[in-house]
């Protein structure tokens, strides 16, 4: 398959490179100037999750292919976008007379209506999915990694179509698994409000590494969710039972269980404290999570009393 990678970020890099590594041709589709600015190489340390839990470090140099223009008449079978939540709209309303015959996977976080957000886009060409790894760049060496799970699933009328089952076949052959949640939007909205409810507690504490190791710092941050439903509710989610389950579990238990999980040798813990020492959890894209999520609160009429009182650490 001939696939473009919108961009090289962190993750349309840390998976380019799997999927190259699967058969494919993978490019990368970068701003005028920015192929000179990165230069023919990435410096590769990346955690590869599909064969060990822990993940197997991959180090490499690999050499990439950029272009700076795209033309309604490209021959690419897939666009994969990942880009932050609040770029998206600027890269669909750039992609929108650019995609030619090519389906679309939107790969990454969604906060406002997935389908009005898109709206500009071919529905029939659009595949939804979420990645399972994280990281940052530390000059031009990518320290990432990825789990062997990736996500895809259905966003209102739209079906498991002959493209979606492409595009799962891809990941499969490139060695990950999918798992597919029933209600995808849902499903994005909810990990939104977890990694608000993180990156809330992050800012006040200091940094990712300070929540880890505190289950009292994540008991907070469980508590920020908690109160955070009503507003997936106001905003037409209707949280599964699990949802509702784990976050109105004692929040302290919650949150000693999860410090264990995530202050663990893992790849979760990895992600976070690669996050960390790249400067990817900077505060300008860590407060942007739980900046929109108070903002969409007010405008919608719903109290959300314990992170308006947090306010300060991410205005």
């Amino acid at each position: 398959m001939k696939i473009l990678m919108f961009g090289r970020g962190v993750i349309a890099t840390t998976y380019a490179w799997a999927l190259e590594k699967s058969g494919n041709q993978v490019e990368f589709y970068v701003r005028p100037g920015k192929s000179a600015q990165y230069g023919p190489f990435v410096n590769l340390e990346i955690l590869d999750g599909r064969m060990r839990s822990k993940g197997a470090l991959i180090k490499a140099k690999w050499p990439i292919t950029m272009r700076e223009e795209l033309s309604a008449d490209h021959d690419y079978d897939l666009i994969i976008v990942s880009v932050n939540h609040n770029q998206f709209s600027e890269a669909a309303t750039f992609l929108s007379s650019r995609i030619g015959k090519a389906t679309v996977l939107i790969f990454n976080n969604m906060w406002d209506e997935p389908q009005k957000v898109v709206s500009s886009l071919p529905q029939e060409q659009l595949v939804w999915g979420f990645p399972g790894g994280g990281g940052g760049f530390d000059a031009n060496t990518l320290k990432s990694g990825f789990m062997k799970t990736i996500y895809m699933g259905s966003v209102g009328d739209s079906n498991h179509t002959a493209r979606y089952q492409s595009v799962r076949e891809l990941f499969h052959k490139a060695g990950f698994s999918v798992s597919e949640p029933k209600d995808f939007r849902s499903w994005l909205w909810f990990h939104f409000v977890l990694n608000a409810g993180l990156a809330a507690q992050t800012l006040k504490v200091g940094g990712y590494i300070n929540l880890l190791n505190s289950s009292a710092h994540i008991k907070e941050s469980i508590l920020l969710m908690r109160e955070m439903l009503p507003l997936l509710k106001a905003k037409g989610d209707k949280p599964s039972r699990s949802v509702v389950f784990l976050l109105n579990l004692p929040a302290g238990l919650t949150g000693f269980v999860m410090q264990k999980f995530l202050g663990g040798d893992n790849l979760p813990n990895a992600f976070m404290k690669l996050l960390e020492s790249t400067g990817h959890s900077s505060y300008e894209l860590t407060s942007l999570y739980p900046r929109d999520v108070l903002t969409d609160a007010r405008r919608l009429g719903v109290r959300l009393p314990r992170l308006a009182a947090l306010e300060s650490v991410f205005k």
